[in-house]
């Protein structure tokens, strides 16, 4: 079955597979031959670069380039030890640089470097090319050498296209121009097939390995940005409790608050009617965010969120797991707000896990500051010991912690300590609060008598 154009004109499978491979073919070695594409910088990071002096190292970015040179250089010596006796040594410096040349432009322009290699190869033919014509000794080595270059840069399409044209070019310069002379066109094919196909394994090798590294890093994004979200979630779900325990004292409060007050005047009673409904309302609102973020193996909790009260029993279960732990308190131990005491529980118990996967058979010290503007949390635990060893981690924990500390408006500090440890500090910044109106006070009729929360 054939295909018709827009004109009406039919058109065969076969003439659309020719279109197609000329197209190809325009696309690879015809359309912008003279695009600038500059060899990129290659990175300083290996094994052997960080081993060269600083005063070298400095340039081992550029050692590509270098060893194009390196060829180029080699390929002027080559070609005018080989060419015709009969030139003298200018001319034989000019021939070693006219196939050289291509060489060189291999590193800015890659493609129009094989035009330029097959201009290389007519000029000198012409001028004398002896055994092997139209490829002598020098132009062979060169055209070689940037077919080669070329196909690293480009790729396995580029390199049997400029494979093919090159067997046309050596089978049509033998026929038409031949006339007795010897011609190396089965060598160029045989060589250059074999060059050919190495130079494509390893660009196919290169670019399948960027693109490894490629998918690899938007992988590692993505699963950073997966793992934010989950410590997000869990954070919210924890806080939940927190909240609505006191939106339902907000709640209750305004409830009870009118029946306190000895003939409210009508205007009290409605405010707090207004406050209820709000409080009640935000309740409701915090209960369907709740079943938004809650996955589909979330078990609500059947006991209080901790509080820093509760930490003495979170370090006898890591003691039981086989960590020393120590615990220091100093200043004045004072209630905190929930969320506060929840994240400070959350980041030592995460600090502690992270003790006992990362480094076993060590130590861990914990300190806990109650200052005057917020709270201090410091874990420090030292290298890993024993035969146990570490487990490796993703750094989640180390998510989750600075999730908590920003979300409270606080700072942290995590890294390794100059004992080969581990160390985090936190602090919390906690605003001043008023303290609750005595007994007294309240007896000779400060304030309004409704009880605060």
């Amino acid at each position: 079955m054939t295909e018709t154009t827009t004109g009406g004109t039919a058109r065969t499978p076969e003439i659309q597979m020719a279109s197609g491979v000329i197209e190809t073919l325009r696309q690879d070695l015809f359309t912008d031959i003279f695009a600038y594409r500059p060899l990129p910088l290659v990175e300083t990071q290996g094994r052997f670069v960080r081993r060269l002096p600083g005063a070298i190292r400095k340039y081992a970015p550029w050692r590509q380039y270098a060893a194009v040179a390196g060829l180029a250089f080699f390929v002027v010596l080559f070609t005018g030890a080989t060419h015709s006796h009969y030139m003298g040594d200018a001319g034989k410096l000019a021939v070693g640089l006219i196939a050289a040349a291509p060489v060189l432009m291999t590193l800015v322009r890659p493609v129009a470097a094989w035009w330029a290699a097959v201009a290389m190869t007519l000029v000198l033919a012409v001028i004398g090319g002896g055994a092997g014509w139209p490829w002598s000794p020098g132009s062979f080595l060169s055209y070689l050498t940037v077919m080669v270059l070329v196909t690293l840069r480009t790729g396995p399409r580029v390199a049997a296209w400029m494979w093919t044209l090159t067997l046309a070019l050596g089978f049509g310069m033998s026929v038409l121009l031949g006339n007795g002379f010897g011609t190396g066109l089965p060598q160029m094919a045989v060589t250059s097939a074999f060059a050919l196909a190495i130079a494509s394994s390893v660009q196919i090798r290169r670019s399948a390995k960027a693109e490894v590294s490629a998918q690899q890093e938007v992988t590692a994004v993505e699963r950073d940005k997966r793992t934010l979200l989950e410590e997000r979630t869990t954070i919210a779900r924890e806080l939940h409790d927190v909240v609505a325990h006191h939106m339902s004292v907000v709640a209750i409060q305004a409830e009870a608050a009118p029946y306190r007050v000895k003939n409210p005047p009508p205007e009290l009673e409605a405010a707090f009617v207004t406050i209820r409904e709000n409080a009640v309302a935000a309740l409701t609102e915090l209960r369907r965010v709740l079943g938004v973020v809650r996955s589909a193996d979330y078990e609500a909790p059947d006991a209080p969120q901790p509080t820093l009260a509760s930490l003495d029993g979170l370090l006898a279960n890591v003691r039981e797991a086989g960590l020393s732990v120590d615990k220091t308190v100093t200043g004045a131990v004072r209630e905190l707000p929930q969320g506060v005491e929840l994240s400070a529980y959350r980041i030592i118990q995460e600090a502690l896990s992270n003790t006992l996967r990362h480094a076993p058979g060590s130590a861990a010290s914990i300190e806990v500051s109650y200052v005057l503007g917020g709270l201090g949390i410091r874990v420090v635990n030292g290298p890993a010991t024993g035969d146990v060893r570490p487990s490796p981690g993703a750094g989640h924990g180390i998510t989750g912690m600075r999730e908590r500390v920003a979300m409270l408006e606080g700072e942290m500090t995590a890294g390794a300590t100059a004992a080969g440890g581990y160390e985090v500090a936190v602090f919390i910044p906690v605003p001043h609060r008023a303290e609750p109106a005595s007994e007294s006070q309240k007896d000779t009729g400060t304030g309004t008598g409704v009880a605060t929360p």
